[in-house]
């Protein structure tokens, strides 16, 4: 019998959700916790961690799963480490549900870094407005740099940074919303980690409208798994490995 451990968090993950509980497929939607009101999924749900790649490994035998989905966010980068060395101790097949990276655009001014740390260093400290579009968990570089941030969370949520603006608003938004948005705060320069998708885009199609330079992070190094961009590869992929007995 068919029984799946998605590891969610992302509208991807939600889609998902929804296609397994449409197909009546057996399976569990596990959340990393951060969230005190997450959106409510169709399938059964869990919060918090496993317990390193060792903890995992153990819920995955222990439960009776036997095929494993990774849909986090692209920088979750801990829990897909994890979640790569589960399968493998497990034995238990994993699949990746990631949507594609964000590509430079004409008219947009891009700035490449490697990580948080990099962002914060290519910052001017001119004082000048700066939208820090990377959510709460990254902003210790930013403590000490001389901006006004703007920060967008999708909860009220404490955070390390003085002269500091908190939006609090959940996605999508839209082109017209995020222009506004930096327009009224004074934003020259917007930082942002390259998650991809549709539903946060629009913060990069303002900036390319208003002429701001961005400072683009980009995504985590992952060991080769198998990866997916759509729904319904992942749903290919699960009664394939049915059809095989997997």
């Amino acid at each position: 019998m068919t029984r799946i451990l998605l590891l969610g968090g992302t509208s991807e993950a939600r889609a998902l959700a929804q296609a397994l509980a449409d197909a009546g497929l057996e399976a569990v939607y596990s959340y990393a916790g951060r969230l005190q009101n997450p959106v409510a999924q169709p399938l059964p749900t869990r919060s918090g961690g496993f317990g390193g790649a060792d903890g995992l490994a153990a819920y995955l035998r222990v439960e009776g799963f036997t095929h494993l989905i990774d849909a986090t966010h692209p920088f979750a980068a801990t829990i897909s480490h994890n979640a790569i060395a589960a399968s493998g101790r497990a034995r238990v097949p994993l699949i990746a549900l990631e949507r594609p990276a964000w590509t430079a655009q004409p008219g947009d001014r891009w700035r490449h870094v490697a990580d948080f740390a990099a962002a914060a260093s290519a910052l001017p400290n001119d004082g000048s407005g700066v939208f820090l579009a990377i959510g709460r968990q990254q902003l210790a570089p930013f403590v000490g740099c001389n901006h006004r941030w703007m920060l967008r969370f999708a909860e009220v949520a404490s955070h390390p940074l003085r002269d500091a603006t908190l939006i609090v608003s959940r996605g999508p938004f839209t082109v017209a919303g995020d222009i506004a948005l930096m327009q009224r705060h004074g934003i020259g320069l917007v930082v942002t980690k390259n998650a991809g998708g549709h539903g946060a885009e629009a913060k990069l199609i303002a900036a390319r409208e208003l002429g701001l330079p961005v400072v683009m992070i980009d995504r985590p190094a992952l060991p080769a798994r198998h990866v997916v961009a759509r729904v319904a590869e992942v749903m290919d992929w699960l009664h394939g490995a049915a059809d095989r007995g997997v």
